[in-house]
């Protein structure tokens, strides 16, 4: 027999190389074969439940690497909850609605040379239908792809008949409290896309506009109030001049008139237009109140107004007022009985209600038009281009405009049972749910305080339709529950949902015989405006948790996930529907990420170049790389990827695999149920392994409850690498490789791999689903009767009796002399006195305590600093010496080992060879007990 084969050498199949591209579709299939999400409803039934509520992503395109962030990050915390022992169901969704499914349907009909006009509404929802379904089955199949556990045989769409029906339902209890109303008032406009828009659905980018200065000619005075604007395409609509009653206005005499301007401005001003005078007069804003002007060039005499919205921060103190393009406008506008007034149309254009030599010219086209009428009448006293931040719409990304048109609204003041307005209530709400992080309270805190009353309606066709109707004989608005329910169930039992509402005339639509309850005429026709996909998504609280046809949910949900600028999406549309509905909010906490960047701090973007996409690295790598990507960091801020970035991961998910690897391969013959060493009769290095974990666990749990990852990622890396790795599988190589497979030596070792195996994976489960899975089936092969997956299994808890933290005293300070002993020994490697650690012979000279230390371990110490021999002297002599750095005081002394190598373990004895021994005493002892003749050795 060779000697090598008296060794205990590991044996695994489990590969070195994680080909994770192929080896995870293995392992979803093993999912979908063992029908894991089933199997986890039936193993956590009854159990205290947690709901994670998933926020829709649109169905259009393939998942980016944000859609990427936030699906892994909530699978973490739900696979988390489950193996905690709760029932933590996760049922996907999709956002099927709105104007970019529209847009890409138009432009599909467009190359077929069909025009939208030229086809029945039905016909074009069913084609916008299609393409979401054909963009949730891609999407779908990307997000599983991901590793996400879930329901996604039966996820939630916004265009399913139900979800559609309970959309109808929510808008039906809106009205009936009394929260909806139908007014004119100024919103964003999409000139474009010729439609509302949500402020969620507005970006804010730099835009290149005319600043202007402009005098209006009081009507009883020589004098003129002068304002700044940097929109001269709404002075058509202008209807007010607007003053702070508190501040100090000067009447400034100069070659252009006498100018009103804010007191505080006036140098400002003057440095801007070169304008020399003197001031004449000076009064307080008040006085100016209700004092009439002319337009410049339009016949109207208008009022300047008091408002607490004017600023001296720039300009000149005066404001003008367009109600009709502005929401401070239209506030003031309000209070002294000014309507709303904006002569364009949804196009932009000028209608035949502004100046003639204006009507058909789209508003930005405008301005210049505008500036030189103003220099012709003399208005004009100073422009310039300015460079400033402005709202942009956020599919198209062309600026938007402000435009008051009949709108339906939610009021943000409307009162609600209980007596506390609706923004009052929801800030309640606010202070109530737990923001992680805690900042997220104040800044959805202020969204709501000056939020203004959200327009709900919108001029598409793909969308769920406001139902109401209008009696066309007394204009009353008919919004009934009972009409709201008949509508519902139609929508509800029909093929095509919401469809059906475009379809069917007005009196099939209407319960049988209604009539209008003012003047019981039965002569109706039917809204055309749709929702706003926001009040679509917003529903979902009620259409799936609370009403939907998931039984394994409950409402409200523990937890809404999305990234930060949710705070005035998602999170917002939730809170306010669910608030006016129900008087709650529709979560108890709520958890946001940060952005996606490039991995020098970049916005990804086509045109830079830097995007990463998803596919692309689960296509090299693997998406357990990408999963472990998004614990290296802190996600509540922003988070960079990119290749260098994810080669290093790699490299660090080589680390753990091959820990991994090594725990298989040294428990080849281990059989837990028979073979496990009791705690108290363990070697004193595994139980303080064993101790170490417990720290591990108890770190993790803490982290993984506060949603606080990167501390589990960074803690468990350095536990492999350094507790494990570099100290502990490296003392143990000796131990497990040299000594009787049956030896008490060896199966204490390998009592604590086994406990490490088991812990470690489950812990990693929630992360890395793929690589623990795949290590599972292999534990299994050890332990039958382990569950069918690891995501069916509990994550390991502290284990007190493990837990010795005198040990972990006594250690800390054996691993600062093994510092100090390693160093000494790569000195003497570098002096060419010796190749390998087995050939040093180790002097020490230490302090009293951790000499003491040194003694009571005499007999394996040298096992500990991988050497051969380890001597104490007061007085070090060999080759190489050297002071210790980690132990103060301390001497290490490294020279020749004596004796001759042992060619079994390597290690150098002087009973090698000694009356033709072959190898050391301990080898011996080793093979007598293994029943080998070493006679017989090769």
């Amino acid at each position: 027999m060779e000697i090598k084969d008296t060794l205990n050498l590991p044996q695994t199949d489990f590969p070195m190389k994680a080909n994770l591209p192929n080896k995870e579709p293995e392992i979803l299939s093993l999912w979908d074969k063992i029908n894991l999400y089933g199997k986890l409803r039936e193993e956590r039934k009854g159990k205290e439940k947690y709901i994670l509520h998933d926020g829709p992503p649109y169905a259009n395109g393939h998942i980016h690497i944000g859609h990427a962030l936030n699906k892994i990050l909530k699978d973490i915390l739900v696979k988390y909850q489950s193996m905690k022992g709760k029932d933590a169901p996760f049922v996907p969704g999709w956002d099927c609605h709105g104007l970019p499914i529209e847009q890409q349907v138009e432009k599909q009909l467009k190359e077929k040379k069909i025009k939208k006009e030229d086809i029945p509404k039905s016909e074009f929802r069913k084609l916008c239908r299609e393409y979401a379904k054909t963009f949730v089955e891609i999407q779908k199949q990307e997000f599983k792809r991901l590793g996400i556990i879930g329901n996604w045989e039966n996820p939630y769409l916004t265009m399913k008949p139900s979800y559609q029906a309970q959309e109808i339902l929510e808008l039906g209890r809106i009205f009936e409290k009394g929260v909806a109303y139908r007014g004119k008032k100024p919103v964003y406009w999409c000139i474009y896309d010729k439609t509302a828009e949500a402020e969620a659905e507005v970006e804010y980018q730099e835009k290149k506009d005319p600043s202007i200065y402009v005098k209006f000619k009081l009507v009883d005075e020589d004098a003129y109030p002068v304002i700044w604007t940097t929109t001269p395409w709404t002075l058509p609509a202008n209807l007010g001049i607007m003053v702070h009653p508190e501040y100090d206005y000067v009447y400034y005499k100069t070659e252009k008139g006498t100018l009103i301007i804010a007191k505080e401005l006036l140098e400002s001003f003057k440095e801007k237009t070169n304008l020399e005078g003197e001031v004449i007069k000076e009064v307080k804003g008040k006085d100016l109140e209700f004092k009439e002007y002319y337009h410049p060039f339009i016949d109207r005499v208008s009022k300047i107004y008091l408002s607490e919205f004017v600023e001296l921060s720039a300009g000149t103190g005066l404001v003008h007022m367009a109600p009709g393009h502005g929401q401070e406008d239209y506030i003031i506008g309000q209070r002294y009985k000014v309507e709303p007034f904006a002569p364009v149309d949804d196009e932009g254009r000028f209608t035949k209600e502004a100046p003639s030599w204006l009507e058909g010219v789209r508003v930005f086209d405008a301005n210049e038009i505008i500036i030189n009428k103003l220099e012709e009448v003399g208005a004009l006293i100073h422009k310039e281009v300015i460079n400033h931040s402005y709202p942009h719409c956020w599919r198209c990304k062309n600026p938007v405009i402000f435009r008051a048109t009949p709108q339906w609204f939610i009021s943000m003041d409307a009162i609600l049972e209980g007596g506390n307005t609706l923004r009052g209530e929801a800030l309640k709400e606010i202070e109530r749910v737990k923001w992680i992080p805690s900042y997220g309270q104040n800044r959805i805190k202020s969204m709501v305080e000056n939020r203004p009353d959200w327009c709900i309606s919108r001029q598409r066709s793909w969308g769920v339709p406001i139902t109401v109707f209008y009696c066309q004989d007394c204009g009353e608005i008919v919004k009934d529950m009972e009409v709201f329910q008949h509508v519902a169930n139609l929508v509800k039992n029909n093929e095509y949902g919401a469809d059906v509402w475009f379809e069917k005339d007005v009196k099939e639509l209407l319960p049988e015989g209604y009539r209008c309850k003012k003047c019981g005429s039965q002569n109706f026709k039917k809204e055309e405006d749709i929702l706003d996909v926001w009040f679509d998504s917003g529903v979902s609280h009620a259409a799936v948790l609370k009403y939907g046809e998931w039984e394994e949910l409950r409402w409200p949900a523990d937890m809404y996930l999305e990234g930060s600028d949710q705070h005035r999406g998602w999170f917002q549309s939730s809170l306010l529907e669910s608030v006016a509905s129900y008087n709650r909010a529709p979560y108890d906490s709520v958890l946001t990420h940060g952005f996606t960047l490039d991995e020098k701090g970049r916005k990804m973007s086509k045109s830079a170049g830097n995007v990463v996409a998803p596919e692309k690295v689960i296509n090299e790598y693997g998406a357990d790389i990408l999963r472990l990507w998004v614990v290296t960091e802190d996600y509540t801020e922003d988070i960079k990827i990119g290749f260098n970035l994810i080669k290093r991961i790699a490299e660090d998910y080589r680390k753990i695999r091959n820990t991994f690897r090594f725990f298989l391969g040294n428990l080849y013959d281990f059989n837990p149920s028979q073979d496990k060493v009791e705690y108290k009769d363990m070697l004193e290095l595994d139980r303080w392994i064993l101790s170490k974990l417990q720290g591990l666990i108890q770190l993790s749990d803490k982290a993984y409850e506060e949603g606080k990852f990167h501390k589990i990622y960074h803690s468990v890396k350095n536990f492999f690498i350094v507790d494990l790795s570099a100290i502990y599988l490296d003392i143990l190589k000796d131990r497990l490789y040299i000594y009787a497979p049956k030896s008490l030596e060896r199966k204490s070792a390998q009592t604590a791999l086994w406990e490490l195996l088991l812990s470690l994976n489950k812990l990693l489960a929630p992360i890395i689903s793929f690589t623990t899975e795949e290590v599972w089936q292999y534990t299994r092969k050890i332990d039958p009767s382990l569950k069918e997956s690891i995501h069916l299994e509990l994550l390991p808890s502290v284990n007190s009796e493990y837990i010795d933290k005198d040990l972990e005293n006594v250690y800390e300070k054996l691993l600062q002399i093994r510092d100090d002993v390693l160093k000494a020994v790569e000195e003497a490697r570098k002096k060419d006195l010796v190749r390998h650690p087995y050939e040093a012979r180790v002097i020490l000279k230490l302090p009293q305590d951790y000499k003491q230390l040194i003694e009571e371990r005499v007999d394996w110490i040298k096992f500990f600093f991988t050497v051969s021999q380890v001597e104490l002297s007061e007085n070090p002599q060999a080759e190489v010496v050297i002071e210790g750095e980690s132990v103060k005081g301390s001497t290490v002394a490294v020279g020749r080992a004596k004796g001759e190598k042992c060619p079994r373990c390597w290690i150098y004895d002087e009973s090698v060879g000694r009356n033709g021994q072959k190898v050391c005493d301990r080898c011996k002892e080793q093979l007598i007990k293994m029943n080998i003749n070493m006679e017989e050795l090769v």
